[in-house]
């Protein structure tokens, strides 16, 4: 690909059933804070914006509409957090909360927390580790362990595994990859 343009991806919408109640959720668990609402007269429905940075407007959209019969159709909506105490509150968050489909899982180059949200979509809430290892991989994430005994462990697992490296040599790696295509 010759086209210097590369796209971030800096927000997710979806539509939902029960507004109030998805915004409390994402308000009340996940952070965000609503930056703007209205109603969109092409689909008769209403909208809110959130964001927990205050330099994008929004990073989630919550639009009404969505039918009560009909399933979520999100993969996974994943939010990054600065370190694994960070990580650690959000799964005391949501222990307490009694969210559905909790999951720990150390996957290596990453920790994460999945569930879902009132309405079924799957949540990740993750950070990056040091470590790289071929994925799929994971497994369950202790944190009644210290970070330090998470950090020794997550590189012991991945020492073990073919194909393991340090993060910062497979990100160089990748990025000269990807400055060749």
């Amino acid at each position: 690909m010759t086209d210097p343009i590369k796209p971030q991806l800096s927000h997710a919408g979806m539509w939902v059933r029960d507004m109030d109640q998805m915004v409390s959720f994402y308000t009340r668990v996940l952070g965000f804070n609503i930056t703007d609402r209205g109603f969109v007269e092409r689909y008769n429905g209403h909208i809110t914006f959130m964001s927990n940075d205050p330099s994008m407007h929004h990073q989630v959209v919550l639009a009404s509409g969505r039918p009560a019969d009909v399933p979520s159709t999100i993969n996974q909506l994943s939010f990054r957090v600065k370190s694994l105490s960070e990580l650690r509150v959000m799964y005391r968050r949501v222990v307490e909360e009694g969210v559905e489909n909790l999951l720990p899982r150390n996957h290596g180059n990453a920790w994460s927390v999945y569930f879902d949200d009132p309405e079924g979509n799957n949540i990740e809430v993750y950070l990056d580790s040091p470590f790289h290892v071929p994925q799929p991989f994971g497994e369950y994430l202790e944190f009644d362990l210290s970070d330090d005994e998470i950090i020794k462990l997550t590189e012991e697992m991945c020492r073990a595994t073919e194909g393991y490296r340090p993060r910062a040599d497979w990100s160089a790696d990748l990025a000269d990859a990807m400055d060749k295509s």
